[in-house]
């Protein structure tokens, strides 16, 4: 791309820019400054700061010498941080050393005063904001000083070695239940994929793409940032997501694409300059959430959003809709498989496929993950015996391939000994127009009784809507074990997330314990 596209923009932050040629040059810089630490082939290098420049310089240097980047949450804890860096095998950090309230240094200290084991492996520190001359770190601007006084031919010979099949990321999973798992992704897969995905949406050399959502995620690192590298489009930076600054920056940099979730969707247009700016020149992009929270885009200039599906496991996205579709499947449908992807669905309990149109478990054949990182028995359970990825979502697909997301395979609600979708009871709430979000789940019945189908509900703004008129739709539309016996109507601000802005459906029964 540095040589189609050498004096395009590629990437901007703040007053910061680099074209794709100008770009190339640091990444190179960077990884030679990387072999001058004594990073090889299958090494292990994390990055640790907000949306910067140097994440994404860091992020090509260490791809393109054949070590593996490593994503760390920006949101860590010294615990988290600890167990990161320990189970990730971690041989340089490269961090900012702070980001908004976290102190990445005073974790660091506390992790070699309580859990020195977990450094063991760490050999170098590279800081892009803080003095290192405390902390025994090396500064970024000496990283690249050293990679200028290394001979080129070095880094040539290490980047003609890399090759498609080797492990460019190693991505952790939230793990809101139980331990993050290290997702271990290739070359080759993460360049076709996102070249595709770049495809469904029409991204073109013209189009500049806003990015608040965090690179360590997958939407970022894997789905954004790829697509836009490989269509010699640019990539807007903000550091982290503020909506007021957003709506600012959208319209001064003339952004053509969207990335991000529903609730930042919500803060945008709550701000006081989203009446007078909106959302700029925006056309399209990727968004996820119900089909109302979509149309919410499209109401608001994005006549080309698409609805995406996907997991860190399957390279960000399987499926995505055509931005070229009627709004009305992008509305419902997450799209076709992806070339060199395909959907199967199948009986949870087995491996036998469902026939069109039943709901059963979404499992993926094409481009997947390699394993989980020092997990062979996590990596064998993701898998079924046709060798098929098991997402632990569930879907149907209709007769044309689209398919058609229904809800987390574990939060099936179990009621009178009969399973509920989630996500069916969802849509029929959400059918009523003055309802703009809703959330069904299992929540504890009393003493002896069974478990309950109960609902949280954000109204639009100025609606008045009573339990009683969205029970009686309910009732009409589902069968009696599936309608919600509880309905809680909560403000949006209400609803729990993760970090990435994925709603936390098993801290959504809390709310009916207040």
């Amino acid at each position: 791309m540095a040589r189609l596209r050498s004096g395009h923009e590629f990437v901007c932050q703040g007053s910061k820019s680099l074209s794709y040629e100008a770009f190339e040059r640091e990444v190179q810089a960077c990884a030679r400054g990387l072999m001058a630490l004594g990073v090889s082939r299958g090494d292990h290098v994390a990055i640790l700061m907000g949306n910067r420049l140097e994440w994404l310089i860091a992020d090509f240097a260490i791809c393109s010498i054949g070590a593996v980047m490593v994503g760390l949450n920006t949101w860590v804890t010294a615990h988290e941080l600890a167990y990161l860096l320990e189970h990730s095998d971690t041989r340089v950090l490269v961090t900012s050393g702070r980001f908004l309230k976290y102190d990445y240094l005073l974790m660091l200290a506390e992790i070699r005063r309580l859990a020195p084991a977990a450094l063991a492996g760490l050999r170098h520190i590279v800081l892009t904001d803080e003095n290192p001359a405390s902390t025994g770190s090396l500064s970024w601007s000496e990283l690249l000083d050293r990679g200028r006084q290394t001979p080129v031919a070095q880094w040539q010979a290490a980047a003609s070695a890399v090759q498609p099949t080797d492990v460019c990321y190693l991505l952790y999973t939230s793990g809101s239940t139980a331990r993050p798992k290290g997702v271990l992704l290739q070359h080759g897969p993460m360049i076709e994929n996102m070249w595709h995905i770049g495809q469904r949406q029409h991204v073109t050399t013209s189009d500049r793409l806003w990015l608040a959502v965090s690179l360590f995620w997958g939407l970022g690192c894997e789905n954004a940032l790829f697509n836009i590298m490989t269509h010699g489009a640019t990539l807007v930076l903000q550091e982290h997501f503020d909506a007021q600054e957003a709506i600012a920056l959208i319209d001064r940099s003339r952004c053509t694409l969207f990335y991000g979730t529903p609730n930042m969707v919500t803060a945008l247009m709550a701000t006081p300059n989203f009446s007078a700016l909106g959302l700029g020149q925006m056309r399209g992009g990727a968004t996820i959430g119900s089909p109302e929270q979509i149309q919410r885009l499209i109401d608001a200039g994005l006549h080309d959003i698409c609805n995406i599906y996907g997991l860190t496991e399957t390279y960000g996205n399987c499926h995505v809709t055509d931005a070229g579709l009627p709004a009305t499947l992008r509305l419902r449908s997450v799209g076709q498989a992806l070339p060199g992807n395909l959907a199967h669905i199948c009986n949870p309990l087995g491996d036998e496929e469902l026939p069109v149109g039943e709901i059963g478990e979404i499992r993926i054949e094409g481009r997947v993950l390699l394993g989980y990182y020092k997990d062979p028995q996590a990596t064998a359970l993701a898998f079924d015996t046709n060798g098929y990825f098991r997402t632990g979502d569930l879907g149907h697909v209709d007769a044309e391939g689209f398919l058609f997301f229904k809800g987390r395979l574990k939060e099936v609600i179990k009621t009178s000994g009969m399973n509920v979708s989630p996500v069916e009871v969802e849509e029929v709430l959400l059918s009523h127009p003055e309802v703009l979000t809703a959330y069904c789940v299992g929540i504890d019945g009393m003493e002896g009784e069974d478990t309950m189908v109960a609902a949280v509900v954000v109204l639009k703004p100025q609606a008045t809507l009573s339990e009683k008129i969205l029970r009686d739709l309910c009732v009409q539309r589902l069968a009696r074990y599936k309608c919600p016996k509880k309905i809680l109507f909560v403000d949006e601000a209400q609803i729990p997330l993760t970090t990435t802005g994925k709603v936390k459906k098993n801290e959504i029964a809390r709310l009916f314990e207040t």
